[in-house]
């Protein structure tokens, strides 16, 4: 257990019980416990293996790798349709974590071995990716907004490319490209400030 952790179980106002539960299998498992993008993160020498994170509705267990994971009993969740690599064991009470306690072990031990074996996830190119056509016309009318954007390090295409193609009416893409554009013209990420 690491100390530096603890406030993170101590604050919990939903979930507390079964985090806590998940926490002591994790560390069942002999993994490092640190705290990474504000949740607590169980490590295998430094590479990261499970998280455990809540929301309003649940709270899980998040496999790194999880798309590499076998899920011979069906529980891993994949978050949403880009999602590549992680994936989720979802809970909204304890009896639920204890029913399946030793399958988590053992996703946690498999999760282990696919890095010791240096396993990794094979991510889907850029160029994979949908582009909507709202922002296909603007790439072919400017043509420094195409040289911007193709400049742009893949991760940050993948974020324009999902966040343009998200909404379900014309109007809203286009909206959103304009607004995106100067930002793409700078060289900046949907999220860069």
């Amino acid at each position: 257990m690491n100390p530096n952790v603890d406030f993170y179980f101590d604050e919990a106002k939903k979930w507390q019980e079964e985090q806590e539960q998940l926490r002591n299998i994790a560390l069942d498992c002999q993994l490092t416990e640190e705290l990474k993008w504000d949740s607590p993160c169980y490590t295998y020498k430094g590479n990261n293996i499970v998280l455990i994170h809540a929301f309003k509705e649940y709270c899980a267990f998040l496999f790194f790798k999880g798309a590499l994971l076998k899920d011979t009993a069906s529980i891993l969740i994949q978050q949403s349709e880009n999602t590549q690599a992680t994936r989720q064991i979802r809970f909204t009470n304890t009896a639920d974590i204890t029913a399946i306690k030793a399958t988590l072990k053992a996703y946690i031990y498999e999760a282990i071995e696919i890095e010791r074996a240096g396993l990794q996830v094979t991510f889907k190119k850029t160029t994979e990716f949908a582009v909507a056509e709202e922002f296909q016309k603007k790439l072919e009318e400017l043509p420094d907004l195409k040289t911007a954007f193709e400049a742009l390090t893949p991760g940050r295409q993948r974020g324009y490319l999902l966040y343009f193609s998200q909404p379900k009416q014309s109007k809203t893409r286009e909206v959103r490209i304009e607004k995106a554009m100067l930002q793409i013209l700078k060289g900046k990420g949907l999220k860069d400030i």
